[in-house]
């Protein structure tokens, strides 16, 4: 890689868990893949395989939650690269939904009315209940110095949360759209100079 060239980087949402699949907010809860999940980190690892000449030369770094170890791990394995050769970020943790984590939103509305639509009129910067909880503008902020030091082409298996970030963060998306993306589960981001586009 030469001085002048921008670092390629491609993000991957963990694969899909049970708790995805009931619409119960995770945040930073460790949960695991599901086989569904475990699918979609090894298509994941396949359309990489075909994108990247010299993954040995790549970093690879994840979340330290369970769903990002395993959906890279698996990544790494369709790359036909050993499982562990990667290393791992805490800032790269989901969103920390306090209270709130292990719950679907009819649930926190049964027990607290109301509650959830105080989130959906501010959902950028919206704190949930209890002492660790965050916004998404706190967890851009956390985000923030990661983007600024990568220095390598890299792959990056993270959170729905973080990549909201990086749109945010890169893309200059409003709050709004931002909060509000889609964020599959079966696709790869790609960043480079400056561009964010799915594949």
């Amino acid at each position: 890689m030469t001085a002048d060239r921008t670092p390629l980087v491609y993000f991957v949402r963990h694969g899909q868990t049970d708790w995805n699949a009931e619409g119960r907010l995770q945040g930073q809860a460790d949960t695991d893949i599901n086989a569904r999940g475990r699918d979609q980190a090894d298509r994941n690892g396949r359309r990489l395989s075909g994108l990247i000449e010299h993954p040995e030369q790549w970093d690879f770094v994840a979340s330290p939650l369970r769903r990002t170890c395993e959906t890279m791990e698996r990544v790494r394995a369709a790359m036909k690269l050993p499982a562990a050769g990667y290393r791992t970020d805490a800032r790269l943790k989901e969103v920390h939904f306090g209270d709130w984590q292990g719950h679907t939103y009819l649930e926190l509305e049964a027990a607290h009315p109301g509650t959830t639509a105080k989130r959906a009129a501010d959902k950028w910067n919206f704190v949930p209940p209890g002492a660790s909880a965050e916004s998404y503008a706190m967890l851009a902020a956390r985000v923030e110095p990661f983007l600024r030091e990568i220095a390598r082409d890299t792959v990056c298996v993270t959170h729905g949360g973080v990549i909201r970030a990086v749109f945010r963060l890169v893309a200059g998306m409003g709050q709004d759209e931002t909060a509000a993306l889609d964020i599959r589960q079966d696709r790869v981001l790609r960043f480079r100079t400056g561009a964010l586009d799915w594949l």
